[in-house]
């Protein structure tokens, strides 16, 4: 059981209690079968550099790094490109001036950012509505005053000076205002490019309607499906949290060519943890490419008492948002976890070579049978659809 203070029982992780009760031999084999092999042996560590090191021991946040490999070809180079993802908690209480806490948490990713940016990190990805609290469990407006353009606002303009420090593209998932279309809100991914442009933004597809996710009371579904965003060092889709339990969304991505889809998250253990570790990797293998799962930190508490229409009592918190933020790629193998109850940045370098590699070893795209797909879902979704049921006649 998840203790007070976020972590399982004292320990950081499932990979932290697996090192001190499993022994060695054992262990190597559990985590074969937990985590699989790259190119026939476990994802291999990543040596991070002193500065980065440096960084998170002075600031307090986890720093992992591991690296993914593909077999050598003849006719193309390899493609490597090293990959971050960050997991952060709020940094004011929610009653701090909402000034205070957005710039709190921007000086809390600018540190993170740097590591990343020691690290060689070209592609980093933060969390969803990294700059603020995740408020929308309250139903009360005041939240949407963190509200900002998705081109000119302050946690844009924050990425594209860190983007242009660090040669980087920087994906950053806000609480979007549209003010070209009445001030509407989404929830929306900013990409930011290596050069500190905005190379474009997607949309959450999917809204939870689930505990206290009460996430309709601020925004609805998005509008711009799914959208892949070719990039200096690979291309790139980005699926909004939710969407990791829909299949069909994962896979609009995968078939406009994305390489690495990140999973911006804010989740909690009572509700998901059983399948945060299932949904991103089984993407990954269904796909065809990289995938990134990210989920903040820390619990959040509000001023207010609110209830969700579910029988619990009211409460001023959302439950513990347990990090674990992890890599997992096409062949099946994923790295551990970052920590559950702190900050982190995970660094994980990638040869996207490993992405037609499987393509052609397992022809997952090849054998899949879309036109019997297309004409499943163009019946279901008319109003007269009768399921294709056949009854046994001596029932």
């Amino acid at each position: 059981m998840a203790a007070s203070d976020g972590t399982l029982c004292g320990f950081s992780s499932v990979d932290a209690i697996l090192e001190k009760y499993v022994p060695e031999a054992e262990r190597s084999e559990v985590r074969r079968v937990m985590y699989g092999w790259n190119q026939g042996k476990p994802v291999q560590t990543l040596e991070i550099p002193g500065a980065a090191t440096e960084l998170a021991k002075t600031n307090d946040f986890d720093l992992q790094g591991y690296k993914f490999g593909a077999a050598t070809e003849q006719m193309r180079k390899p493609r490597v490109v090293k990959v971050g993802i960050i997991q952060n908690a709020v940094t004011h209480p929610s009653t701090a001036p909402f000034l205070e806490q957005a710039e709190g948490i921007r000086e809390r990713i600018r540190i993170i950012l740097d590591a990343a940016g020691e690290s060689g990190v070209k592609i980093a990805c933060l969390q969803e509505a990294w700059p603020m609290p995740f408020a929308f469990c309250t139903r009360e407006k005041q939240w949407c005053e963190f509200a900002e353009s998705a081109e000119t606002g302050p946690s844009t303009k924050f990425c594209q000076e860190m983007a242009k420090k660090w040669g980087m593209v920087i994906v950053s998932p806000i609480l979007e205002r549209d003010e070209k279309h009445g001030s509407t809100i989404w929830n929306t991914a900013v990409v930011i490019g290596n050069n500190g442009n905005v190379i474009g933004k997607h949309r959450k597809n999917h809204i939870p309607r689930v505990g206290d996710f009460n996430e309709s009371t601020y925004y609805f579904e998005g509008n711009t499906g799914h959208p892949v965003f070719e990039t200096a060092f690979g291309k790139i889709g980005i699926n909004i949290c939710y969407g990791r339990h829909h299949p069909l969304n994962w896979m609009g991505f995968g078939l406009n060519g994305a390489e690495v889809v990140f999973n911006p998250s804010a989740t909690v253990g009572a509700l998901s943890e059983p399948m945060w570790g299932i949904e991103a990797r089984n993407a990954a293998i269904a796909n065809t490419y990289f995938t990134c799962g990210i989920n903040r930190v820390g619990t959040e508490h509000f001023p207010n008492a609110f209830t969700s229409g579910d029988g619990k009592p009211a409460h001023t918190d959302f439950g513990h948002f347990y990090g674990s933020s992890y890599v997992a790629a096409p062949d099946a193998s994923r790295t551990p976890s970052l920590a559950r109850e702190k900050d982190g940045l995970m660094v994980a370098e990638m040869d996207l070579n490993l992405c037609q590699q499987v393509k052609d070893k397992w022809a997952f795209q090849m054998t899949a049978r879309y036109e019997m797909y297309r004409d499943l879902l163009t019946k279901y979704c008319e109003h007269d659809f009768e399921p294709q049921v056949i009854r046994d006649p001596s029932l």
